[in-house]
């Protein structure tokens, strides 16, 4: 059964639209836990290690901070999985191109496989960055999340890569969430509107929140 819902296109369809929410409340608590970084050194870096003592002692150290990442690794891991198959039954369904191009859909419909591109490599460079440490500028100090989240975005390109991926996830929620409500059946033609508007806040909101890290760096708020 579950390899027949996997092989149909709404098998895949719902499989994309749940880790999308999966990976979408991450990060929204992710940004909040982002923003700590405003109220200095000490808050933030606590913040830091707190999460590596969730659950103690009935969770070892680090353990939910694992799970959550394995968790996380399954969810990114089906949504490009299941987004590249149905964009291959898309391709092969149409294999010509249409004579006469118009665009009717949205800038964030027609930009959504590139974003997740770019968001996967962002991901990539990210976990490099601040978690390993092994692209790291200025020294990569274990357990001073704040001193190194200051250093990636006292760099142009630190904030370049970052600002610009944001932007994308941006685009991508906006039209994602829309998309996933549509996909579990939550849209109607009197809800649709409703879930519009929710879609461009979470979106601006989650775009705003994780830019204003580098920019609080870049300012000279958070040094």
């Amino acid at each position: 059964m579950a390899r027949t819902v996997w092989d149909s296109t709404v098998g895949k369809k719902t499989v994309m639209a749940v880790s999308g929410l999966v990976m979408l409340l991450y990060l929204v608590a992710h940004m909040i836990g982002n923003l700590k970084i405003f109220f200095g050194t000490e808050e933030f870096n606590h913040y830091a290690h707190w999460l590596r003592t969730v659950g103690e002692p009935f969770m070892h150290y680090e353990w939910t901070l694992w799970l959550i990442r394995v968790v996380l690794v399954v969810a990114v891991v089906a949504h490009a999985v299941s987004a590249y198959q149905l964009s291959r039954r898309d391709i092969k369904a149409r294999p010509s191109k249409y004579v006469h191009k118009k665009a009717r859909s949205s800038y964030a419909t027609r930009t959504m496989r590139w974003g997740g591109i770019i968001l996967g490599l962002f991901i990539v460079w990210h976990i490099l960055d601040l978690t390993t440490g092994t692209v790291h500028s200025g020294g990569f100090e274990t357990g001073k999340p704040y001193q190194n989240v200051v250093d990636t975005f006292s760099t142009w390109y630190g904030n370049v890569i970052y600002i610009v991926a944001m932007l994308a996830l941006g685009l991508h929620i906006r039209h994602g969430f829309w998309s996933a409500a549509q996909t579990l059946g939550a849209g109607s033609r009197t809800r649709d509107r409703a879930l519009k508007t929710t879609a461009n806040i979470l979106a601006l909101l989650l775009t705003l929140g994780f830019i204003a890290v580098p920019v609080g760096v870049m300012t000279g708020v958070v040094s």
